[in-house]
């Protein structure tokens, strides 16, 4: 096994001796950041493609490739030129022999040497390879797929959340990168801003980044973990974010010019280190990148991304909004016009109500119960509508959680109108097992609409969907200290067309959880 960096990082703590082994300390040279991260089993690519490539954004006819110049991975600003011209090719096959496509991007100093290379002119619903070359050298081969079009037969896709890397490790990521796949969602907190303690993650051995530079070291050591790199390289990703990109629970339109200013380098950094097409018809629209986007996998399935940080306004304000008028209007547009498919949003925060404790107030008003009338608003306009085979996946919550989807959460008459998944995290420490044995049935008890609780383990779902039914299997890790450690599935549950609402396998119902409503 690997040096088990959490628990060095919880001992090094201990001693008071956290800052001479965190990458992330001020003072520290490039050399000397890459040498601790090294230390506590961080690993890079050859240089200059040292933090991997990825693709993102399949669409019938194209993808979205990327890459990153960085051979000094925690340097704020790289020894390279202004431009750097960076090679890029697509084949029919792994050994890129059968080339469908290539060209040169101008790799810029501007945007820390990233790529983003619009691919179009592809064939629907196939595999394709690419690679790409600067400075005589040539980077890893990724594996990417458009998608298809007219009907088809089934779709296979993964969810990814909350990724806090002094937690663990990510064989989360390691077990979605040999999965057959479609594509991949990442549902949000695919960095953390805080220090390097694990537990809730909030605790600091070093400043909070504040600048580019600050945003693009961070990004940099996360992305030395081998399993997130691997993950990217196997399939194309779709992509949202939460608060943990920027600063833990930010409204995207308050707070002044100090947080603008950081807020605004945040999205840089995540822009220059993400397979993301930005804006909604390939224009740049930095420094607000466009998140929301609607896309289709054929005639099974409508997947709509949705950005629920950058327009929110403040919680629980009478007339507030989580969506921002622009993206509830499309959202509600969508709905309105919706095709006879499964729709899936991808959701980074939870849409369902969830109180603590029977009577009790909401938990989290950071989530979507800290914008009631808003949500009665969109889930009432998908009732209105009839828009049928609505399924929710979501994050943030380090825990596991099937519930079903009501216009009314507080009317128990309210009809079934969709069902969400939550799913666990990737590393993010989730709360101990005590309280999830305490407060799980204190859950279920208060939420006549949760179903399902889990929140001792640690992993990522995968769904399989037909034009029959649409199935979530809980995959979940042995252990986060172990960057091998070996994937099972928990527990599968099952959606049918055209009937509201999910069951659980019988096969998987045995298996451990905290609240399970039987009935």
């Amino acid at each position: 096994m690997t040096l088990n960096r959490r628990d060095l990082l919880k001992a090094a703590g201990a001693a008071g001796a956290l800052g001479a082994v965190w990458p992330l300390t001020a003072g520290l040279s490039p050399a000397q950041a890459r040498e601790a991260a090294q230390a506590i089993g961080a690993e890079y690519d050859t240089a200059p493609f040292t933090l991997g490539v990825a693709s993102g954004d399949p669409q019938a006819t194209g993808v979205l490739l990327w890459t990153r110049l960085a051979p000094e991975p925690f340097a704020e600003q790289q020894n390279l030129p202004e431009i750097v011209e960076v090679e890029w090719v697509v084949a029919e096959d792994s050994a890129l022999s059968r080339v469908v496509a290539r060209g040169v991007f101008p790799a810029s100093a501007t945007l820390g040497h990233s790529v983003h290379v619009p691919v179009g002119g592809l064939a629907p619903g196939r595999h394709y390879w690419y690679a790409f070359k600067a400075l005589g050298v040539t980077s890893r081969i990724g594996r990417t797929k458009t998608a298809p079009v007219g009907p088809v037969a089934a779709v296979r896709f993964a969810s990814a959340n909350c990724q806090h890397f002094p937690s663990g490790y990510y064989a989360a990521h390691r077990g979605i990168a040999r999965e057959d796949l479609d594509f991949v969602v990442h549902l949000g907190d695919y960095i953390y801003e805080g220090g390097a303690t694990t537990g809730h993650d909030r605790e600091h051995t070093a400043p909070d980044p504040l600048t580019v530079g600050d945003y693009r070291r961070r990004h940099a050591l996360y992305k030395g973990d081998v399993s997130l790199r691997e993950a990217h390289a196997a399939h194309p990703w779709f992509l949202t974010w939460d608060d943990h990109e920027v600063v833990n629970d930010y409204s995207g339109t308050g707070g002044g010019a100090p947080f603008l200013k950081r807020r605004a380098a945040a999205y840089q950094a995540w822009y220059e280190h993400m397979p993301h097409r930005d804006g909604l018809a390939g224009d740049a629209s930095l420094p607000d990148p466009v998140i929301h986007r609607r896309r289709n996998w054929g005639d099974l399935l409508e997947l709509t991304v949705l950005d629920l940080r950058s327009h929110r306004s403040a919680q629980n304000l009478a007339g507030g909004t989580i969506l921002g008028a622009d993206q509830k209007g499309w959202l509600k547009q969508g709905v309105g016009q919706a095709p006879d498919a499964w729709h899936v949003w991808a959701n980074s925060i939870m849409l369902s109500q969830l109180r603590g404790r029977p009577g009790g107030s909401y938990m989290f008003t950071d989530q979507w119960d800290g914008f009631l009338a808003e949500r009665k608003e969109v889930l009432g306009h998908v009732h209105s509508t009839g828009m049928e085979d609505l399924v929710v996946i979501t994050g943030d919550w380090h825990s596991a959680f099937v519930d079903d989807i009501r216009p009314d959460f507080d009317d128990t008459s309210s009809p079934v109108i969709g069902t969400e998944f939550t799913a666990h995290s990737v590393s993010s420490s989730a709360y101990s097992a005590d309280w999830n044995a305490t407060n799980g049935p204190l859950m279920g008890a208060a939420n006549p609409h949760l179903k399902y609780f889990e929140g001792n383990r640690y992993g990522y779902d995968v769904y399989e969907v037909t034009p029959q039914r649409f199935t979530t299997h809980m995959r979940v890790i042995a252990d986060r200290r172990d960057p091998l450690s070996p994937v099972t599935t928990l527990t599968s549950f099952h959606v049918d067309r055209g009937v509201a609402g999910s069951y659980e396998d019988p096969g998987t119902k045995g298996s451990p959880a905290q609240w399970r409503r039987d009935r």
